[in-house]
């Protein structure tokens, strides 16, 4: 004979055998998982949102608009961009990590707002452990540009310039990477200039191009075309390799300084919590666009370097993120670099 369990329910009391009552519990608890697996396999039923956490019109801005405008096709839905500015991207950010995880939501982000951020601001949200990555997309480095009257004629005859001239000269950042870039140069070559950071790419170019600063620190498509106009002239890139861009360019490591490597990187992430088969879609969404000779071709122009095949995982893109955590976290740190 079965132990009785009483059940009060919208009013009415019921007498279960524990084992009806057993089952009946093991059934509620199974529908939560159920639900998901239903949802996750009919993903996606209507239009997905990316959050794009800066203005339209800029660099992220183009990248996003180019991938989703491919991704649309595997996917059978609309993906609709969302600007969200503002506090170098965190707000935007923040808002993709609160949003559900089910894939309806869905983030762009890149170094500085999925890892140097969080050196620099007290965030609501875990740059590392509040979302769950779906794929890398492309990178482009940092150059080293400098007005065409500084006399130096490749990276060690800079330094040695700068070393003999302390603290005189000026250099133009504008963003968080640059400026950690920049003051990372100078410990690891002992030298001392006065960092200046400016709001906008515009007036950083501006005035390099001028020669109202001595040097600046910025992308291979920011500073590499007013090279091939004899505006500016520029000594090394910080990528792991020569950029297709610029191939008689050395890099850092080249030039005996290993510890400047760094490239801007952009990936697509989701909150925390997005069921691994839609994961899986998004990201086979992604591999697919990016193996678009179109795509490919107009993430070019706008300098992205596209990651190969094998680094289009989520694997590769949370790799990614935490290896620049632990590299640049500290350096942050010793160096006392402050958000301006």
């Amino acid at each position: 004979m079965g132990i009785e369990v009483t059940l009060v329910c919208w009013g009415h009391t019921m007498k279960l055998v524990r084992r009806q009552f057993m089952r009946l519990a093991a059934g509620a608890a199974a529908l939560p998982a159920a639900s998901r697996i239903a949802s996750a396999q009919s993903y996606p039923s209507r239009p997905i949102t990316l959050i794009v956490p800066f203005p339209a019109g800029g660099a992220a801005d183009a990248i996003a608009r180019i991938i989703v405008e491919r991704m649309r096709r595997p996917l059978g839905q609309r993906i609709v961009i969302e600007n969200v500015g503002g506090a170098d991207g965190s707000i935007g950010v923040g808002r993709a990590a609160r949003a559900r995880p089910d894939g309806y939501t869905i983030c762009l982000g890149f170094d500085a707002t999925h890892v140097l951020n969080a050196a620099f601001y007290l965030l609501p949200y875990d740059v590392l452990n509040d979302f769950a990555p779906i794929s890398l997309l492309g990178t482009v480095p940092f150059v080293l540009a400098a007005r065409n009257t500084i006399p130096a004629k490749d990276l060690n005859e800079l330094i040695a310039w700068l070393k003999a001239n302390p603290n005189k000269a000026s250099a133009g950042v504008v963003n968080l990477g640059n400026r950690v870039v920049a003051a990372f140069f100078q410990k690891q070559t002992g030298t001392q200039f006065t960092v200046v950071p400016y709001r906008a790419l515009g007036d950083l170019l501006a005035d390099a191009i001028a020669s109202r600063i001595d040097l600046a620190f910025g992308t291979t498509t920011t500073f590499l075309p007013q090279v091939r106009a004899g505006s500016v002239k520029v000594y090394a890139v910080t990528g792991d390799m020569r950029s297709p861009l610029a191939p008689d360019l050395p890099t850092f490591a080249e030039t005996g300084l290993p510890a400047l490597t760094y490239s801007l990187w952009f990936g697509l992430f989701a909150p925390k919590g997005t069921p691994k088969d839609i994961i899986g879609k998004l990201n086979a969404a992604v591999v697919d666009a990016l193996a678009d000779p179109e795509v490919r071709s107009r993430l070019a122009d706008l300098g992205q370097e596209i990651f190969p095949r094998e680094r289009q995982t989520p694997e590769a893109l949370a790799g990614l993120q935490k290896a620049d955590a632990d590299k640049w976290w500290p350096i942050i740190r010793e160096l006392g670099i402050k958000a301006e």
